[in-house]
C-alpha cells in the first residue's frame, strides 16, 4: 500500500470534560495517514485516481470543529471511522489528535491520542 500524509493540521475545537473547555474551546493538532493505492495516480497524474487531500481537510475541518466530544480518544475514532466510511479508496487510516493545552496544572507539550482502523475481510471497520 502507498501512504498519504496530512501533517500539523490546525483547527479549534470544543472538546474536553471539563465545562470550561465545552465553553472556550481551544487549538487541535491533526495528522491523518492514508493507506491507499496510488499506482493508477502516479502514473496518470488524474486527481480521479487519488484523494484530494484539500477534501480530506475539509473533511477533517467539519469534524473536529463540529459537535464536541469529552475524549479526544472519541474525537479521533470518529474521525478514522468516518474517513474509512467516506473514501472508499482508503484500506486503512491513522489519526493522531493533540490537545496542546489540557487545563491542568502541569507543564507539558499537550497530550496525544493515535489510533489506527481499517477493513476486515467483509468491508467491517476494524482496529489495526
Amino acid at each position: 500500500m502507498d501512504t498519504m500524509h496530512l501533517r500539523n493540521m490546525s483547527f479549534f475545537g470544543y472538546h474536553g470534560v471539563y465545562p470550561e473547555e465545552n465553553k472556550l474551546g481551544q487549538r487541535y493538532m491533526v495528522d491523518i495517514i492514508l493507506k491507499l493505492d496510488l499506482e493508477q495516480a502516479a502514473r496518470t497524474d488524474d486527481l480521479e485516481a487519488t484523494i484530494n487531500y484539500a477534501d480530506i481537510h475539509a473533511f477533517t475541518k467539519k469534524i473536529v470543529e463540529g459537535k464536541p466530544f469529552k475524549l479526544i480518544e472519541a474525537l479521533c475514532g470518529n474521525i478514522a471511522s468516518r474517513v474509512l466510511e467516506n473514501y472508499t479508496m482508503v484500506h486503512e487510516v491513522t489519526v493522531k489528535v493533540t490537545k496542546p493545552n489540557p487545563p491542568f496544572d502541569i507543564v507539558f507539550d499537550g497530550v496525544t491520542v493515535e489510533l489506527s482502523r481499517g477493513r476486515d475481510s467483509h468491508g467491517g471497520i476494524v482496529p489495526v
